[in-house]
Order: C-alpha cells, then sequence, then structure tokens
C-alpha cells in the first residue's frame, strides 16, 4: 500500500512538472486563439470555422510559396479565419495574424508588401488599405486582411475588421526605433525595409534597414547595415571590396583610424559610396555618381551616432 501511494506520488509530481512546463506554451496558443473576433471582423462578416493556428513546420500549408519569407524575422505562430459575407456566400474574408520576434521584425515582414501608393492607415504602429487587402503591425504582430470572391468591396470594411483584431493584440503604437537613424529630409517617407538576411543580396552584409532618398534629383538607396563589433563590421566592409575587385570593378578606397570609404561602380547597382564606422556599414547605391552621396551619407552616419544603442 505504501509503495502504491509513493508511486502514485511521484506520478502526480512528474505530471504537474511536465504541465508547468508546458502551461506558457498552452497559454500563449490560447492567446493566438483569441486574437481574431469569435463571432464578426465587422458587420455582416460571419467567421466560417474555428481559428487555425500554424506553426513554423506548419506555415507552408497556409501560404505555400511564401513561408520562407517569414522565418528569418522570428516567425512562430500565425492565427488564421475565414469570415463569409451573410448576404453573398461565395464572398470571404481570410484574417491572419502572424506572431514575429520583435517590433523590428513584425515591421520587417509589413515592409515586405508595404507599396508606395497605398493609403494609410492609422490602425497599430501603421497600416495600409486597398479594395483587396489591409496590412498592419502592431508590438511584435503583423496582419494581413484579403477579401476573395470579389474586387469591389465597401472602403471601410478592410479597415473596421482590422480594428477589431487590432483591440485583440498588446497594445502598442510605437515604430522601431532602428527607423529613427533614416528621419532626414533626402529620405523618402515609408520607404524604410528592414531586411533581415542578406541586404542587398549579399550574404556579408547580414542585416539591415534600406530606404529611397533624393540626391540631386535622383532617386537612389541608402543603406544602413549593423554588426556585432567593429571587427565585424570592417570584415564584411573588407569582403565587399574583395567581391569588387574580383568582379574587376575599379574602386576608390580610403581609410582612416575610425572610418573606412569606399566609392565604386557596383555590377548590380551601379555607383556605390559606402562608410563603415565603428559597428555599421552607412551607404548608399544606384547612383551615376558615387561622390554625390557623400553628405547623404555622413548625416545617416550622424545620426546613428546621436541615436545611440540602435539595433
Amino acid at each position: 500500500m505504501y509503495r502504491s501511494r509513493v508511486t502514485c506520488f511521484i506520478m502526480i509530481c512528474l505530471f504537474m512538472s511536465v504541465f508547468c512546463a508546458l502551461a506558457p506554451v498552452f497559454a500563449a496558443d490560447s492567446s493566438m486563439e483569441n486574437v481574431l473576433p469569435a463571432r464578426e471582423c465587422t458587420a455582416g462578416w460571419i467567421m466560417k470555422d474555428k481559428t487555425a493556428l500554424f506553426t513554423k513546420e506548419t506555415l507552408a500549408d497556409h501560404i505555400n510559396g511564401e513561408a520562407e519569407l517569414y522565418f528569418p524575422y522570428g516567425f512562430d505562430l500565425a492565427a488564421t479565419a475565414t469570415y463569409m459575407n451573410s448576404k453573398n456566400p461565395e464572398v470571404w474574408i481570410v484574417a491572419d495574424v502572424y506572431r514575429m520576434a520583435s517590433l523590428l521584425d513584425a515591421f520587417g515582414i509589413y515592409s515586405n508588401y508595404r507599396k508606395a501608393d497605398a493609403a494609410g492607415a492609422m490602425v497599430g504602429a501603421e497600416g495600409f488599405n486597398s479594395v483587396s487587402q489591409f496590412m498592419f503591425y502592431q508590438g511584435r504582430y503583423f496582419v494581413r486582411i484579403q477579401v476573395t470572391g470579389t474586387t469591389e468591396l465597401r472602403e471601410d470594411t478592410l479597415l473596421t475588421c482590422g480594428r477589431a483584431i487590432s483591440r485583440n493584440l498588446p497594445f502598442n503604437a510605437a515604430y522601431p526605433r532602428e527607423l529613427e537613424a533614416f528621419r532626414i529630409p533626402a529620405v523618402v517617407p515609408k520607404s524604410e525595409r528592414y531586411i533581415a538576411q542578406s541586404v542587398l543580396g549579399y550574404d556579408f552584409f547580414r542585416r539591415g534597414i534600406t530606404a529611397v532618398a533624393t540626391v540631386q534629383g535622383e532617386r537612389v538607396q541608402v543603406l544602413v547595415v549593423p554588426e556585432d563589433s567593429q571587427d565585424g563590421a570592417r570584415r564584411a566592409f573588407d569582403r565587399y571590396c574583395a567581391y569588387l575587385k574580383a568582379e574587376g570593378k575599379d574602386l576608390h578606397l580610403t581609410e582612416k583610424p575610425d572610418k573606412k570609404f569606399v566609392k565604386a561602380f557596383d555590377p548590380l547597382y551601379r555607383g556605390v559610396y559606402l562608410v563603415q564606422s565603428g559597428r555599421y556599414i552607412v551607404g548608399a547605391v544606384r547612383m551615376k555618381d558615387p561622390a554625390a552621396s557623400e553628405q547623404l551619407v555622413e548625416q545617416l552616419r550622424e545620426r546613428i551616432v546621436k541615436e545611440k544603442g540602435i539595433f
């Protein structure tokens, strides 16, 4: 009898320890199940089936062909639901909420879809709206809402649905602090894009933010690539210079105790001007004359120095 009680007690303890270890996971999943309105996302649009969840292992089942785009941004869970028009059952709204690793990562995936000519919407930190889709990010969450079965929809339908989802998410209307480096007159507003791997398609630029800027009437692309250390930034900078040399491109390299500069012509991006300063690489590409962007790049570098601790 005593051995049976001891065995039972041990089994209960083991069960409780496993339950407690898994409790945060269950709680997290439960919270994602509840981010989508359970009855209507907006008047006249009824949830067709219950909310479905997708992990990193199953996301391709939901967005086949796009799932790989999300993984570098720390995706871990998605919730999705379909809402049917009560007056026309052939017209659906599909609402997705993606949980990313951080605010910057949520902005990053959002910035992959944002279009310069799309109408802005004050939901979450930032959103944009069209007749067929609405997207926004809020904290570490990226929300994508799309309509199927029609190309004509009341202008505020998706917006109202987005606001309902926003209310179910943790409130956070903040922009990523990293974007502060780009608050200079030459940068085109809302052109910033966070790239979580291989900036400009080069693996030696591991991650960074790009934006469109205007220099002497010319549209160029500016970038900030952070590294973990000054040595890491120098290695990435030197690998880029070695790549240009291997491509047979002429380059003008200047080295100072605290900085390195290169002006060159990239086989893919025309004129480039890059500066390695501290643990950052700052530059501009897609120019006719690399020297024309020196002042702009210096402004970016000064903003990074001012906004200490970004990235």
